[in-house]
């Protein structure tokens, strides 16, 4: 299937952090693909890459970045495809810097932020943006977040054997 998300990231380093995006995407069925491309690095590639990305059938971009963390700031100005920026940490200061220069960014030129590290949020926010104009996806991701309330349910309960296991020693 053609891929309608994008998983871009600065550096090969920040895939350990990125993997949870696509296994969530995979999980859905989303086709996606990945790209490394560096803002400071390969410039040239990534406003190419922002600006010929919805002509090849990209719906969002979830793009991942350290330290300075630009990528995602460039990609957003180079394309009306919506943005999610995964600060990654990695720095001394544990990503704060990524996280503020992703959110930070001049009217107009917004990019969507999750938490540091936070790219299973970004897939999530992804599933949720392409669910608006797509039914099955819909349904999938409707199961999903039942499947979560279900896993909290199912530990409740397990935690109240666990209690009753105390009170009866």
């Amino acid at each position: 299937m053609k891929p309608i998300v994008n998983i871009i990231m600065g550096s090969t380093s920040d895939l350990p952090v990125m993997e949870k995006a696509a296994k969530l995407l995979d999980e859905m069925q989303v086709p996606f693909e990945m790209n490394a491309l560096s803002a400071h690095r390969t410039p040239a590639e990534v406003e190419k890459f922002a600006k010929e990305a919805a002509g090849r059938g990209i719906k969002v971009i979830i793009a991942a970045a350290g330290m300075a963390a630009a990528l995602p700031g460039v990609i957003a100005a180079n394309t009306t495809l919506p943005v999610i920026g995964v600060p990654v940490k990695g720095s001394v200061l544990d990503g704060v810097d990524a996280l503020y220069s992703i959110i930070q960014m001049p009217p107009g030129i917004p990019v969507a932020t999750v938490a540091i590290n936070g790219a299973m949020n970004a897939a999530i926010l992804a599933v949720q943006m392409l669910a608006l104009s797509d039914a099955e996806l819909a349904q999938k991701f409707a199961a999903y977040k039942e499947g979560l309330k279900n896993k909290i349910v199912k530990a409740n309960e397990e935690l109240k054997e666990v209690k009753y296991a105390y009170k009866t020693n």
